[in-house]
């Protein structure tokens, strides 16, 4: 899991104080973070770091996808529909109104995000949660 995500994690600079392996360990303990780990046959498809803020003009929590990868070697399209599933369905249970991804740090193209509800809005993209909303698994 950590070699996937040290090669397709954005170099952070020399601001860096954490490796991928401790930052990965301090996040799984966070409450306002979610790390979903992809499985298929025993070994890791995908993983997906979801964090959250409390946001007063979004009201209530916003949920960040700071991080979503796929291993090459699995199905790209069911990985990540199951992962941004997934996120949303853990970003609904923790009281967020809103999901938001940036583009360039996704990787990937604005029609398969508007695929799970997410539409631009300025520099990023965003889904709206709602309580009633169940995302329609397309594909």
């Amino acid at each position: 899991m950590l070699a996937l995500w040290s090669t397709t994690a954005p170099d952070a600079g020399a601001a860096a104080t954490l490796d991928a392996g401790d930052l990965l360990r301090q996040l799984v303990y966070l409450p306002q973070a979610s790390v979903l780990v992809a499985e298929t046959l025993r070994a890791m498809a995908g993983l997906a770091v979801l964090a959250l803020r409390p946001s007063v003009h979004a009201g209530g929590y916003v949920g960040s996808v700071d991080l979503l990868v796929v291993d090459p070697r699995h199905d790209q399209e069911q990985v990540t529909g199951a992962l941004v599933e997934e996120l949303l369905r853990s970003a609904r249970n923790k009281g967020c109104t809103v999901v938001e991804a940036a583009l360039r740090s996704a990787g990937l193209a604005l029609p398969v995000w508007e695929r799970f509800g997410f539409a631009e809005a300025g520099p990023r993209i965003e889904c709206l949660i709602r309580a009633e909303r169940v995302p329609a698994r397309r594909g």
